[in-house]
């Protein structure tokens, strides 16, 4: 059986892909977005994820999968935002922004492999459902900082959010994974 790190570079790998692919599609037109409207993406993606759970029923032919890599890679992308800031540059060098990328995901590995060890990878025997309710949390409490212009009193900044919410997906998408497999 591979590790819980083999098993999120998989999927990072294959969320990475997709984000490549997009960047040559589209350039890097995802930085005129502001951190709020990357906020509503990832709700957007999660609350369709959570509608098809529970009416059982999807009628656009995209699955839940691909909402998952999206909602990674939106992710990084707030993440990409928030270093950036408003530096003037809608275009990025593709190169420049795979390595932003990597860089971001490296951090919320880092993150997950902290937090996997000390909560002995609980994640391993949650429901994807449940999963997806503390991403959609994770989401409310990201609009509450930013609707309080990033004020906090004792929580963790939105980045914190982000990268929790990445690794979510990423889990979500490993034990999809698993499931296929079975």
């Amino acid at each position: 059986m591979a590790s819980t790190e083999q098993e999120f570079q998989q999927e990072i790998a294959a969320c990475r892909g997709i984000f490549e692919k997009k960047t040559r599609d589209y350039g890097t037109s995802w930085r005129i977005m502001r951190l709020p409207s990357l906020t509503d993406q990832i709700f957007i993606k999660a609350n369709r994820i959570r509608s098809i759970e529970e009416s059982g029923e999807q009628r656009v032919a995209e699955g839940t999968r691909a909402e998952f890599v999206a909602i990674v890679n939106y992710a990084a992308m707030a993440l990409m935002q928030i270093e950036l800031g408003t530096d003037g540059r809608q275009e990025l060098p593709l190169q420049e922004a795979l390595a932003l990328y990597d860089k971001h995901v490296q951090g919320s590995t880092a993150l997950m492999l902290n937090k996997n060890h000390d909560y002995g990878e609980a994640w391993r025997h949650m429901r994807i459902s449940s999963m997806v309710d503390l991403i959609l949390m994770k989401i409310n409490r990201i609009k509450q900082i930013e609707d309080n212009h990033g004020r906090t009193l004792i929580s963790e900044g939105v980045d914190a959010g982000y990268m929790d919410i990445m690794n979510y997906a990423l889990f979500c998408l490993i034990r999809m994974t698993e499931d296929e497999a079975r």
